[in-house]
C-alpha cells in the first residue's frame, strides 16, 4: 500500500514516516510539509495528515478531489467541520476518511471507559495537559471525551451535575463542552495527559491516560490505515477501528 504523509517534518508526522518505512506491506511515497508541492502524493493510496487546524481542511479537500483515502490526526475538528468533511466526501462508496482526535490506544480506551462510567456518578470534570506548542485548547481528545460523557449521561437520564458557583473569574471553572467542565494546562516538557474525575458522595473514580512518547500513537495510525481503505465514508474516532461501541 502506498502511503504519503502531510506534516512530514512535524513531531508526529516524522515518526509516522519512520513507522511506515519500517512496516512490511507499506511504501512511503511522499512526505510533504508546509510550502512543499503535493505532486509526489499523487498515486498514493492513503494520506496520513498530522498538520495544523488552519491547513487540514484544504488538505482534505485536495485528497478527496484526487480520490485518495485520508487518515487524520490533526485536531480542531468541530461538529461544523465534520459536517463539512461529510459534504466533501458525499455518498462515495469508494473513498474513506478517518478522523480521530487521538490515535493512542490507551487514550481511546480512557474515553470509552469514561463514557461507560459517567451515568453512575453525580459529577464529571476533565483536566488535560499538553506541551506548550499545542495550538488548540481544549484538546480534541478532551472535547470528544466531554461530548461522549454528556451523551452517555443524557441517554441514561442522569440528573444535572451539581455546581453552586455563582461568582467566578474568567476561566476559573475552565471551559464547558456540552455541560462538562474542561480544564486545560499548557506546559513545556509535557506530551499529552488527560484525567477524568468522576465523583459522587463518598467516592471518586479517576481515569488517567499519560502519553510519555509519541510512539504510542503509531499502532493506532497503522490500524487506521488498514481500516480506511475498506470503509468508505467518514469515520470519526478510533473506536470503530478497535471494535468499541458506546451504548
Amino acid at each position: 500500500m502506498k502511503i504519503a504523509v502531510f506534516g512530514a517534518r512535524g513531531r508526529v508526522g516524522s515518526l509516522v514516516c519512520e513507522t511506515v518505512e519500517a512496516t512490511p506491506g507499506l511504501d512511503l511515497v511522499a512526505g510533504v510539509d508546509q510550502s512543499d508541492a503535493r505532486d509526489g502524493v499523487l498515486g498514493a493510496d492513503v494520506v496520513v495528515d498530522f498538520t495544523h487546524p488552519d491547513s487540514v481542511m484544504d488538505n482534505l479537500a485536495w485528497c478527496v478531489g484526487h480520490g485518495i483515502h485520508a487518515v487524520v490526526g490533526t485536531t480542531g475538528f468541530t461538529p461544523a467541520r465534520l459536517d463539512e468533511v461529510r459534504s466533501l466526501v458525499g455518498g462515495s462508496d469508494q473513498l474513506g476518511v478517518l478522523i480521530a482526535p487521538n490515535f493512542s490506544i490507551g487514550a481511546v480506551l480512557m474515553m470509552h471507559f469514561s463514557a461507560v462510567a459517567a451515568p453512575y456518578f453525580d459529577s464529571v470534570e476533565i483536566i488535560e495537559a499538553h506541551h506548550a506548542g499545542k495550538a488548540d485548547a481544549p484538546s480534541g481528545t478532551a472535547s470528544t471525551t466531554a461530548r461522549l460523557v454528556a451523551q452517555a449521561r443524557a441517554s441514561a437520564g442522569a440528573a444535572p451535575m451539581p455546581d453552586a458557583t455563582t461568582h467566578a473569574a474568567d476561566g476559573a471553572r475552565g471551559t464547558v463542552v456540552d455541560g462538562v467542565h474542561v480544564h486545560s494546562l499548557r506546559l513545556p516538557g509535557l506530551i499529552a495527559q488527560q484525567e477524568v474525575r468522576l465523583t459522587s458522595a463518598g467516592e471518586t473514580l479517576t481515569i488517567v491516560n499519560d502519553a510519555r512518547s509519541r510512539s504510542c500513537y503509531m499502532p493506532g495510525v497503522l490500524a487506521g490505515i488498514s481500516w480506511v481503505v475498506a470503509h468508505p465514508g467518514v469515520t470519526v474516532g478510533l473506536e470503530p477501528v478497535l471494535g468499541l461501541t458506546h451504548s
